[in-house]
């Protein structure tokens, strides 16, 4: 099935896969949904309400490294076969990951590179989550039933997650182009970010390329052509290496999967992201047209 392999699936076939009864051990679908504290939603409490039918909740806060000081750190490979597994999710299962922000497209991507990550590669993006699901007249429902643990073996590809100080040795090197998913504010340091106690900016050598610039207007994936030509203009040459940075390590995964579907698979994360940075960086490789850091 050649679609267990494209990283987008749509709308139209995923209402198929589901009046087919096709949700099970051999396709499962996941709300993905996590958002900032400061926007006051609860993806939990809006799944209970209502979901796209045979889905189940991915919470991006619970399958992470519970011992990082920093949000939503990548799990352990055991920690992420068991939560999947307990998602009745195995080695052979289709998984189609979406999440219901109002850009079509949020925090979903990050889950589809987790799973990537871990060696899965039966995975895809619900093309314009929610949002398009809804716009199209698509069912929902409140109903949920727990599916049956399922057994999952995953293994991580450690090349793909960027440390800290893989950053600050590329800083000196140049060796890797760095994009940064975030707005334009927060990157210049003009417009605040999301999170107490940390000051916009950006750190040396990193490129702009906003996650939402990879959107059309309904919130669905551009087209080959034009997100080709978003890296063209960025200056981001795609047959040479490239890591994805953001607040957390989310909104990175917007490039990573654009990238994707460019052909060019295996763009690297730096996971602590902009939190991190800011936190432990020196002042000089702040850059901001705002407040910077203090010595």
């Amino acid at each position: 099935m050649a679609a267990q392999t494209r990283a987008l699936v749509s709308g139209p076939w995923l209402a198929d896969a589901i009046r087919n009864k096709l949700v099970g051990p051999k396709l499962r679908i996941l709300d993905s949904s996590w958002y900032l504290p400061k926007t006051k939603r609860d993806p939990k409490d809006e799944f209970a309400q209502t979901h796209i039918t045979g889905s189940s909740f991915f919470d991006i806060d619970e399958c992470c490294d519970k011992t990082s000081a920093f949000d939503h750190m990548l799990p352990t490979s055991s920690h992420f076969s068991e939560y999947v597994g307990g998602l009745g999710i195995g080695n052979n299962t289709h998984v189609v990951v979406y999440d219901t922000s109002d850009f079509g497209s949020f925090s979903a991507p990050r889950v589809w590179w987790m799973f990537r990550l871990f060696g899965h590669s039966l995975v895809s993006v619900l093309d314009g989550g929610m949002k398009n699901w809804l716009a199209e007249g698509y069912p929902v429902t409140a109903e949920h039933s727990k599916p049956e643990r399922r057994k999952f073996e995953a293994t991580l590809n450690q090349s793909w997650v960027k440390s800290y100080e893989d950053v600050v040795e590329n800083i000196s090197t140049k060796q890797v182009q760095v994009v940064d998913a975030r707005s334009a504010g927060r990157f210049r340091g003009t417009e605040p970010e999301p999170r107490d106690g940390i000051l916009p900016g950006h750190f040396p050598g990193t490129i702009n390329m906003p996650f939402t610039s990879f959107l059309n207007a309904s919130g669905k994936k551009q087209g080959t052509e034009s997100l080709s030509e978003l890296f063209r203009d960025a200056g981001v040459d795609l047959e040479q290496p490239l890591w994805a940075t953001c607040g957390t390590g989310v909104t990175a995964c917007h490039v990573v999967l654009a990238a994707h579907l460019l052909g060019h698979p295996g763009v690297c994360v730096y996971d602590g992201s902009w939190c991190e940075w800011f936190k432990r960086a020196s002042p000089e490789h702040i850059i901001s047209e705002g407040e910077g850091k203090k010595v």
